[in-house]
């Protein structure tokens, strides 16, 4: 009866584990590792020139969350303002050149791939807080201005 009980209770523990488990952030500094030069389409070097890299610098966005879920919404590297994995998902479980180098496989381990609807979760002016400059969102001009694509 005992054997039973603490075989179930680690059959309990495992399947919860697994059901429970999540992608975690694993930070810019990661992504850059594969996804640099222009081979790779420079999508680290398009980040880190673009606003997105900077966004937590804009003035009064620092601790005001309903600024920070915009311009540094990963907590863990609100450094990095509009980080990598803020866009695309935490990376842990498709971070590997394997599961990267196929696009279902990434998705199915969280990759989130971006649309216009995904973009207007920030870039929309009827979600921006009180006294917030002016939005102006171009869907088309803008993806092309961040695009990752290879050459």
């Amino acid at each position: 009866m005992r054997k039973s009980l603490v075989l179930l209770s680690c059959m309990f523990f495992l399947l919860s584990t697994a059901l429970f488990a999540q992608n975690t952030n694993i930070g810019s500094a990661k992504c850059k590792m594969c996804h640099t030069g222009p081979a790779k389409g420079d999508q680290f070097k398009k980040w880190s020139e673009s606003k997105h890299s900077k966004a937590n610098t804009a003035v009064g966005v620092a601790g005001k969350a309903e600024c920070e879920k915009c311009h540094a919404p990963v907590a863990e590297f609100k450094a990095e303002g509009v980080t990598c994995e803020a866009c695309h998902g935490a990376g842990s479980a498709y971070k590997s050149p394997t599961i990267m180098k196929d696009q279902k496989q990434s998705v199915a381990n969280g990759l989130i791939l971006q649309t216009e609807a995904s973009c207007k979760k920030c870039h929309d002016a009827s979600k921006a807080p009180s006294g917030h400059k002016a939005i102006t969102f171009d869907y088309a001009t803008a993806s092309a201005k961040v695009s990752h694509k290879k050459p």
